[in-house]
């Protein structure tokens, strides 16, 4: 199993990953969304890209009736997207 803190070496960006590291239990919940979604995505596609924690999230969103869990989810991708940089 690979342990939380090696999971955010797999992030494409520096600052999602050392932001997520520095939260500690702040943002608990979303480190375990995080975590359960870039292990689905190097198990399906091997390869971890702000694109794909993105659309991964959004699905994620699409698919639960839970207000809790969509809200858990809505603030991760909030994070996830302001820390990622527009295509140039």
């Amino acid at each position: 199993m690979i342990e939380k803190s090696d999971l955010y070496k797999n992030l494409p960006n520096k600052t999602l990953s050392d932001y997520f590291r520095n939260a500690g239990d702040l943002l608990a919940e979303e480190a375990i969304i995080l975590g359960g979604v870039i292990r689905s995505i190097l198990a399906y596609d091997g390869q971890v890209t702000n694109k794909a924690i993105i659309l991964r999230l959004i699905n994620l969103m699409e698919n639960t009736e839970d207000v809790v869990r969509k809200d858990v989810l809505r603030k991760t991708l909030e994070i996830v997207v302001d820390h990622t940089l527009d295509d140039i």
